[in-house]
């Protein structure tokens, strides 16, 4: 979305200069000829960037300044001087302005340091991302139907600024789909920011949320702003919403109603352009009958529910995160990590109480315990080797070969698994030379 900037200038022929010099940049430009229509403009609308004449009758700029700051503080202000009011201009800066620029100026000149603060925009919206969602964004993993349609509803909800309420267990990857949201959105290239209910004391909890001012309590020694002001123009995350305390729920209510914030502490309402998406564990719905959560504020966030399906309904892509995991463990040291067949056949017939996050933790212990790069059965926890024991130890071949050919790769297995995985020792326990193990291993898929 091109940058949105507003051009406060009372001379007509300047003004009109500098917005035709500022359109051929492919930006989008407004122009108002007071300081009262500008502020008005600045009220209804959201802009990057005012670039503001000083002297201006009726609002001077220097007004104008500081009611921005109060109404729009994302919006960064370029000042325009004549010369002798340098003295002015930097005053400006001090009380908040991105530069000042002295008249005469060269075109080209004004329309850099407009690209260097609209970049630093960038950047900064950048920072914010990256500190608080925990780093960049990961793909979303599965084929099977049910993630298919998961995917199909993220495209569909990302090009509005609905509230969203993901629900799902956990480990089941809330948050990568909250994250899938805001960067395919049209604020992609704006804050986004994680905030979990759960981790946040509740004394602190107004003061995390909505910022405070100098003062506010006892420990406020400087005014800080809170993650909905981080977040503005941007995405923010409510992770596990349903441990938010009764009282905070109201001022949330508010927020999402009013579009507004205040600072603890502060005087006067503070405007924000947030798109909300929350996420949680628990049953809200259930919540709400057990009076845990008010019901007014679930309606309001739950304008499209998405619900994420637990591993154990989603096993056709235990093998495909698998194999994803094990490359990210294997680019990380230096191999080529594969599962066996037995492994493999494994890992798709466990439950995973844990869903992702537990099949995650576990081939990243495997990858750094496993003997070679070769992930056997035995290499697994050991409940997944007896779950997956427990499913097939009913499951007996009725052809002779086949069951002949079963007990052995099952001796092999239990043999190479007592000797760590060496291969002599194995194949002499076996009573069979080692050459015969291999094309015996070979020939199972071990």
């Amino acid at each position: 979305m091109d940058p949105k900037i507003l051009v406060a200038e009372d001379e007509e022929i300047m003004r009109i200069t500098v917005v035709d010099h500022l359109r051929s940049h492919g930006w989008q430009i407004d122009a108002a000829d007071s300081g009262t229509r500008a502020l008005e403009l600045i009220k209804q609308n959201d802009y990057q960037l005012l670039l503001s004449d000083i002297r201006m009758p009726g609002l001077d700029g220097e007004v104008l300044l500081a009611e921005v700051k109060k109404v729009s503080p994302h919006t960064e202000v370029v000042m325009m001087t004549a010369h002798g009011n340098t003295d002015t201009a930097i005053n400006c800066l001090k009380n908040g302005a991105a530069d000042y620029i002295q008249k005469p100026f060269d075109l080209d000149d004004l329309s850099f340091r407009i690209k260097r603060i609209l970049e630093m925009q960038l950047i900064k919206a950048r920072c914010v991302s990256l500190e608080h969602c925990g780093g960049q964004r990961r793909p979303i993993i599965g084929s099977s139907a049910p993630m298919q349609k998961v995917l199909s509803l993220i495209s569909q909800v990302s090009g509005s600024d609905s509230s969203i309420l993901i629900q799902g267990e956990s480990g089941t990857g809330k948050e990568l789909v909250a994250a899938a949201i805001h960067f395919e959105s049209r604020r992609a290239d704006k804050p986004y920011v994680r905030v979990n209910c759960a981790a946040i004391p509740e004394g602190l909890m107004e003061s995390e949320f909505f910022g405070h001012e100098k003062g506010a309590f006892t420990g406020a020694e400087k005014t800080s702003v809170g993650k909905f002001e981080l977040a503005d123009q941007g995405t923010i995350l409510l992770d596990e919403i349903g441990d938010m305390p009764l009282d905070l729920q109201v001022k949330l209510l508010r927020v999402l109603q009013e579009r507004e914030i205040e600072r603890v502490g502060g005087k006067h309402p503070i405007p924000v352009n947030v798109r909300v998406l929350c996420s949680t564990a628990k049953n809200l719905a259930g919540e709400v009958e057990k009076g845990n959560f008010r019901q007014d504020l679930f309606y309001r966030l739950q304008v499209i529910p998405i619900e994420i399906p637990a591993l154990r309904d989603r096993k056709d892509d235990i093998g495909e995160l698998a194999d994803f995991f094990l490359g990210e463990f294997g680019r990380e040291r230096g191999l080529s990590f594969d599962l066996s067949a037995e492994a493999r056949q494994a890992l798709e017939s466990y439950p995973f109480p844990g869903n992702v996050r537990e099949l995650h933790n576990i081939l990243e212990r495997v990858s750094v315990l496993a003997p070679t790069s070769k992930i056997q059965l035995w290499d697994l926890p050991t409940e997944i080797w007896n779950d997956s024991a427990a499913e097939k130890k009913e499951k007996i071949p009725d052809n002779l070969a086949e069951a002949v050919a079963e007990a052995e790769k099952k001796c092999i297995l239990h043999v190479l698994k007592k000797t760590d995985d060496n291969k002599t020792e194995a194949a002499a326990i076996l009573g069979i030379s080692r050459k015969n193990l291999w094309e015996k291993m070979k020939g199972y898929g071990l």
